[in-house]
Formats: C-alpha cells, structure tokens, sequence
C-alpha cells in the first residue's frame, strides 16, 4: 500500500470546498488504478486527506488529479498548495 498526505494549513474555506466537491472527487479519485480509500480529515483551522492506492503509480496519479482539481475549483482560496507527504505502507490493519 502507498499512502499520500496533503496537508492544508490555514485552510478552512478550502476545506469547505473540498466537501463540496465531495461527488468531483470521489468521481476522480475513485477511478484511479488501485485506489483503495479516501479520507478528509478537519484539523483546527485547515486539515489533511488521505488517500491509499496499492501502490506509487496510483498515488503519484491521484497527486496530479488533486492539483488540478485544486487549479480549477481553488485556486484563489489560502492553503491551496498542500504539503505533501507520501510513502510505503509500514503497517496496515483495520476492521
């Protein structure tokens, strides 16, 4: 599993924005090869997503599919330019 973080600081009305955009999203992010789970997540004044694919290809697909939609639904709100981080999965479990 490959695991990417894009963290939005400072970045509330973008993480309205995100949620609704929530159908354009899950639309594109859902056909990335090996896609396997989304997640946003508030944090004080900004938050962070999540998203799992089996592996780097998806990630690095999902990255470019994130920046654009950035571009084209975001791109004058604050913190539209996330940090990101990105790797291996070290461990996996869940219910």
């Amino acid at each position: 599993m490959y695991v990417v973080v894009r963290w939005y600081r400072a970045a509330s009305q973008l993480m309205d924005a995100l949620e609704q955009g929530r159908a354009d999203i899950e639309r594109l992010v859902g056909d990335v090869r090996g896609f396997v789970a989304y997640y946003l997540v508030r944090s004080g004044d900004g938050g962070f997503s999540v998203t799992v694919c089996e592996d780097r290809i998806g990630a690095e697909e999902s990255n470019l599919l994130a920046a654009d939609w950035l571009t084209e639904n975001a791109s004058t709100l604050p913190g539209n330019s996330p940090e990101v981080i990105e790797g291996e999965a070290a461990m996996h479990f869940g219910r």
